[in-house]
């Protein structure tokens, strides 16, 4: 409280301090901030996939949930339908773990890129050369880049090892857009090497959701707000409305 001025209720604050400062976001997708911990005991697996929210419906459900009033019940719940089209691994990267956080050691790049990947790289596609990777490709082809050699400084030096893929566009069909979404995806559980060969074997493939989440498994889901443009107080912190006539 400040000095000389004080309220009449006290009530706990409204609103999450962790949401600060609510303003537009920079990028409108989201960001996995941490992958989760490797265990070297766990089977070799990706950790991560990307999905596109398609709308919203309801579910009836039976609470599990002893000491509840509605333990055993049925209750109707809104659920949010995500379609998760398959993902295609184009790259794969490794870093090696520094005093000031992971430091990229080499990127190993597909040489067969889908134009919704290539997309990516250009503000404007129809005016563009479209030559992304064609240099990189003629240099793996020559052998200028030796893949097994970058291979083999993964294998010994890298401590972290992830994937570069990105959505597949044309299997969805309630969004306009041609250009991919691109993402790294950490790969854990075996060694480094038992990684690399997982990597390896996923190159240019086509990903689907069901390798990486099972079913009924629980998840985290990181996404970004569309907004709800601009609010007063009690919309945007959900205070209370007091009574007429409170303040005299």
């Amino acid at each position: 409280e400040f000095p000389g001025c004080h309220r009449k209720y006290s009530a706990p604050r409204h609103g999450s301090l962790g949401f600060l400062p609510r303003k537009r976001c920079r990028r409108t997708r989201g960001k996995v901030k941490t992958f989760p911990k490797d265990k070297a005991t766990d089977p070799v697996h990706l950790t991560a996939f990307m999905g596109y929210k398609v709308g919203m419906t309801h579910i009836v459900r039976e609470v599990n949930k002893p000491g509840s009033k509605v333990h055993e019940k049925e209750v109707v719940e809104c659920v949010t339908i995500v379609e998760c089209p398959p993902m295609v691994v184009v790259g794969i990267v490794g870093y090696v773990e520094t005093p000031r956080g992971l430091r990229t050691l080499t990127t190993v790049w597909s040489t067969a890129m889908d134009s919704s990947m290539k997309r990516t790289f250009y503000k404007n596609w129809t005016k563009s050369k479209k030559k992304a990777f064609t240099k990189y490709a003629k240099k793996v082809e020559s052998k200028q880049i030796d893949l097994e050699a970058e291979y083999a400084r993964i294998a010994k030096y890298a401590q972290v090892l992830r994937v570069i893929a990105h959505t597949t566009m044309r299997d969805l069909h309630h969004i306009k857009q041609k250009k991919a979404h691109v993402m790294e995806i950490q790969v854990n559980g075996g060694s480094i090497a038992d990684k690399l060969t997982y990597a390896k074997g996923l190159l240019e493939q086509h990903v689907p959701v069901t390798s990486v989440f099972q079913k009924d498994e629980m998840i985290d889901v990181i996404s970004i707000t569309k907004g709800h443009g601009y609010e007063g107080v009690v919309h945007r912190w959900g205070v209370k409305r007091l009574p007429r006539k409170t303040h005299r």
